[in-house]
């Protein structure tokens, strides 16, 4: 329980959290991205068929 109240109030808790958030939000845009561009692609694909 210690370790989440220095997460949540102290400076260096609070700048992990952020970067901690802010990973977590790049590998999230990262792998809607690729999904993304994968479905284009195979439709692409199947036209050119």
């Amino acid at each position: 329980m210690h370790a989440f109240k220095d997460l949540f109030t102290s400076d260096v808790g609070l700048m992990s959290l952020a970067v901690i958030v802010l990973v977590l939000g790049t590998g999230v845009f990262v792998i809607r991205y690729a999904l993304k561009h994968m479905r284009d692609e195979e439709a692409t694909a199947r036209l050119r068929r």
